[in-house]
């Protein structure tokens, strides 16, 4: 079993480790507030109050031999950004290999990625970019980021797909955006008449409105498919 720590039990810090929790992982949770460690007591396997830029408090917990810390640890005040910053070094010089530090600027990011950070969470930032792909995009049902600026995304085949075939949609040439997957309406997958799953449809395989397609490209181009 993985152990986690997760130092700053705010509104991020208490839902992932929750989360992590819930999938199997023992999670050791940490804030300097008795309040937030009595909420989340009964959810994990730890919950400690204790200053996480004391190293010696963090090495009484065994901080040290977890596969993993988060340092979720609020920055609106100097104060708090300063506890951050020093919880990443301590867990650095405690010798820790995966970090991931919450960072509500990027500028606060590029600090934790000097001082030790392995990966900078953006949450506030990440979710108002999902946002705003979703209102300027609503047909994407959900998506999968590959690369910066690249998805796999899920959509529904809207009327003016039905009964054609992958060749007649053109959709890697008219919006450079690649079919990967059918799920037909009806619950078979693939070719009308198939069963199987097909992972690269054939260019005469016959779409219909409604069918499930998992598609490839840019987020730009994504966007630019048709919704009707």
């Amino acid at each position: 079993m993985r152990r986690f720590a997760v130092i700053g039990l705010g509104r991020f810090g208490q839902k992932l480790a929750i989360s992590l929790t819930m999938s199997g992982a023992e999670v050791i949770a940490i804030d300097k507030q008795r309040e937030q460690v009595e909420l989340i007591h009964d959810h994990v396997a730890h919950a400690v109050r204790l200053d996480s830029t004391d190293m010696e408090a963090l090495r009484s917990q065994r901080i040290d031999k977890v596969d993993v810390a988060t340092v979720g640890i609020g920055q609106g005040t100097a104060q708090g950004f300063e506890a951050a910053v020093l919880t990443v070094v301590n867990l650095r010089q405690m010798g820790l290999e995966q970090i991931y530090a919450r960072a509500e600027t990027i500028v606060a990011g590029e600090v934790f990625s000097k001082i030790g950070a392995t990966e900078v969470i953006y949450p506030e930032i990440e979710s108002a970019e999902r946002w705003a792909y979703k209102l300027i995009a609503p047909h994407i049902d959900e998506k999968i980021d590959v690369a910066p600026g690249y998805s796999l995304a899920r959509i529904e085949a809207p009327p003016s797909f039905g009964g054609r075939t992958v060749m007649d949609l053109a959709l890697r040439q008219k919006y450079n955006v690649n079919v990967v997957l059918i799920k037909h309406n009806g619950g078979t997958w693939g070719r009308k008449t198939d069963r199987d799953t097909i992972s690269v449809p054939a260019p005469d395989t016959i779409v219909q409105a409604g069918d499930v397609l998992m598609v490839a490209g840019s987020d730009a181009d994504l966007a630019r498919l048709p919704q009707e």
